[in-house]
């Protein structure tokens, strides 16, 4: 998609880092939002935000890993825009821990919001894009999609689950004749407030007993992030990607050599 000024864009987890970053970025570009996130006070200010800055903005408060939600959202989006044209299956958590030490709960949890999130997504918007012959999928995924670093099982599986969705779909496409495009954000260290997604966890998905990540782990993780990239940056990459029909969006050399090395132990050349 060549053109973006005019058109709708759907982001879930819109209500602050990355997700707040591309409906900013793609404001800019003239595009009019839908944003969608389970944090509604954080959604209400950044519709207001947004709004304020001249865009035209709808603010639909969705649980990604509810599909009964997520349609409503689509709905919401098509009655009041009668299309959408990008659609960025942005929201997500983090959580971790040793995998034998992990209740099912935590799993519940991040794969409900992480990997069926962007299922939902993909079931509620593919249809309507296909049908009207337009649009671009943006699935945020992870570089944890392409390595698998340790304590963080859930989060690993969820974003490798991210990335092969998007190279399906893509595929699936492609083949279909669709003009439909796909992109997968797959992102190194991002100055966002990930770390502190449990602030937005379902009581019934709360783990009994002692958390299975350390204070240590946590304060950790909270200084990789804070010294990580900005979401503006990570977010002109996408919108770079959406106008140029990219499938695959990195952001960080490091971790893609990390990644290319993964690949080359597969295929047994190291």
């Amino acid at each position: 998609m060549d053109r973006l000024g005019g058109k709708v864009a759907v982001v879930t987890g819109a209500a602050s880092g990355i997700g707040l970053a591309l409906a900013t970025a793609l404001a800019d570009e003239g595009m009019k939002l839908v944003l969608a996130d389970v944090e509604e006070p954080a959604l209400e200010a950044a519709r207001a935000g947004l709004a304020e800055g001249g865009a035209e903005v709808l603010a639909v408060p969705t649980d990604v890993s509810d599909a009964t939600q997520v349609e409503a959202l689509a709905q919401a989006t098509f009655e009041r825009f009668g299309t959408a044209h990008v659609v960025c299956n942005n929201a997500g958590v983090g959580g971790g821990g040793q995998l034998w030490e992990l209740t099912l709960a935590d799993w519940q949890w991040v794969l409900g919001v992480n990997l069926w999130g962007v299922i939902h997504g993909i079931r509620s918007f593919v249809p309507r894009l296909v049908e009207q012959g337009e649009g671009h999928v943006v699935n945020t995924a992870s570089m944890a999609g392409l390595v698998s670093a340790p304590m963080m099982g859930p989060y690993n599986v969820s974003k490798h689950g991210v990335v092969s969705i998007s190279e399906t779909l893509s595929s699936e496409l492609e083949l279909a004749g669709s003009e439909v495009g796909v992109s997968v954000l797959c992102p190194g260290w991002v100055n966002t407030r990930i770390a502190e997604s449990d602030r937005n966890r379902p009581d019934a998905l709360r783990s009994p007993g002692e958390d299975t990540v350390s204070d240590e782990g946590r304060q950790m993780m909270a200084a990789f992030l804070a010294s990580g990239m900005d979401p503006a940056d990570v977010a002109g990459l996408v919108v770079d990607a959406i106008e140029e029909g990219r499938l695959y969006v990195l952001t960080h050399d490091m971790w893609s050599d990390l990644a290319k090395a993964r690949f080359e132990r597969i295929l047994g050349q190291t």
